[in-house]
């Protein structure tokens, strides 16, 4: 099977059994070239985990609604971390990792 040709700032995931193709492009698993998820979710802690293990067997990790094998998400996880890790310290990027912190915050805390 050969990688379809991406765009520079694109990682080359997988494709699908229908041809899309799933890539990690600035942060975000993207299917089709369209945002999914900006997170992997292993398989244990997602709660239709049964259900996805019947239809895609060898899955572990979930990123939005695209199952993934280890190696499949290996490779995701290490190209979200290498955009993670770069630090963006303009105004708009401090507001957004501001707003997540929030949103977690209070997700953990029992909000809906």
């Amino acid at each position: 099977m050969n990688t379809p040709t991406t765009t520079p700032e694109a990682v080359y995931v997988k494709t699908t059994q229908d041809g899309r193709v799933v890539e990690i492009i600035n942060g975000w698993v993207c299917l089709a070239g369209k945002p999914e998820t900006d997170e992997l979710v292993v398989l244990d802690e997602h709660p239709n985990r049964q259900a996805i293990l019947k239809a895609v067997p060898k899955a572990t990790h979930m990123a939005g609604r695209l199952p993934m094998t280890m190696p499949e998400a290996s490779v995701a996880q290490a190209a979200l971390r290498r955009h993670h890790d770069t630090f963006d310290g303009s105004a708009i990027a401090v507001s957004e990792r501001l707003r997540k912190a929030v949103w977690q915050k209070a997700f953990a805390e029992g909000a809906d």
